[in-house]
């Protein structure tokens, strides 16, 4: 082992152990003896982790101690660090900028969660087509009388449009998932994707305008905070169906609880929020909202692929000088540097 390789583990490795152990051949694995965010920086500055070169991102557990890797937390990190590997496929949490700007690397998962994604959008979808949530209520609140519960009828998803904003790996597994219930499906990129697998490329606000469903299947960046607000609301048809399973801050959440109150949006399907965990009280008390615990990765398989991933980052880092899933920001420059 070369004592002077260390690895950082922020969080804990629950599933794919055995090859987190693995890694102790090739570097010394640590952890950090901070509780929070300002004892971590601290940490930092004593030196400790110097010698530090890969950081293990094991969130959402990581974040407890870390907060986000913001430009203040980038800068205080080790010269030694050359890569920072994350355990998810959303990595809003890091500055990918402030990484770049002092040559630090940063990987995701992308392609382990799609299938597990994909499938939470399902439920979600079919869950708030057909006002399950509504049902489901009526049992646990003892208010079903033997007939179907009061409220609007759902809906079949056969012959509907099902609108993705944002066709990467997940909205493509969702397209061939969705087709298979009889859904027509159009999409809406920055540009058209040349992994459509045949859906239809539509401009955002023919996506808004066409959508009997739209499901947001984007990542969450400056650009596309709040990109679901009141303005697109009232672009949309009467009875639309909203299902996220991407982040919370791409939909602003007031202006989803009106159009919801208006009736301008007949349901919802939700797994993310914009203040998790805190959930906008509208959205709780609304029978028609069909609200999961960010949970759309929580399968044991699912988790193992994930923990396998960023260990894969870290072994290739520290072995290869590379890693295997760069995220598409460093990845383009690199592209352009070769």
């Amino acid at each position: 082992m070369n004592a002077q390789k260390k690895v950082l583990l922020l969080g804990k490795i629950d599933h794919a152990t055995a090859s987190w152990e693995s890694l102790s051949e090739h570097a010394e694995l640590v952890k950090p003896q901070s509780a929070n965010r300002q004892e971590f920086l601290i940490e930092l500055q004593s030196g400790k982790l110097d010698g530090v070169v890969a950081i293990c991102d094991r969130a959402p557990y990581s974040l407890a101690v870390t907060g986000k890797f913001d430009e203040e937390l980038v800068q205080a990190l080790p010269k030694s660090i050359k890569y920072i590997c994350h355990n998810g496929a959303g990595y809003d949490n890091i500055d990918v900028a402030a990484c770049t700007a002092r040559n630090i690397l940063v990987s995701n998962c992308p392609e382990v969660v799609d299938d597990a994604t994909a499938d939470t959008a399902v439920f979600l979808i079919l869950a708030a087509l057909r006002g399950f949530n509504n049902g489901i209520m009526s049992i646990r609140n003892r208010t079903w009388t033997g007939h179907v519960p009061p409220g609007p009828l759902g809906h079949d998803p056969q012959s509907k449009t099902l609108g993705i904003l944002g066709l990467g790996g997940i909205g493509i597994n969702l397209k061939r998932k969705m087709e298979m219930f009889g859904m027509k499906v159009i999409y809406h990129n920055r540009s058209p994707s040349v992994l459509s697998d045949g859906a239809e490329y539509v401009s955002f606000d023919e996506l808004l305008a066409r959508s009997d469903v739209l499901s947001l299947n984007l990542p969450l960046n400056a650009n596309t905070r709040n990109i679901i607000s009141t303005g697109e609301f009232e672009m949309m048809k009467d009875g639309i169906v909203i299902v996220n399973t991407a982040r919370g801050g791409v939909l602003d959440e007031e202006a989803l609880v009106k159009a919801l109150d208006s009736g301008k949006v007949l349901s919802a399907g939700l797994d993310v929020y914009q203040s998790e965990p805190d959930i906008h009280s509208g959205l709780l008390s609304n029978p028609h909202v069909c609200l999961l615990p960010h949970m759309g990765t929580s399968t044991g398989e699912t988790k193992t692929k994930m923990e396998e991933c960023t260990i894969s980052n870290v072994r290739s880092g520290i072995l290869a000088g590379r890693l295997v899933t760069l995220v598409p920001e460093q990845a383009k420059l690199h592209s352009v540097a070769s």
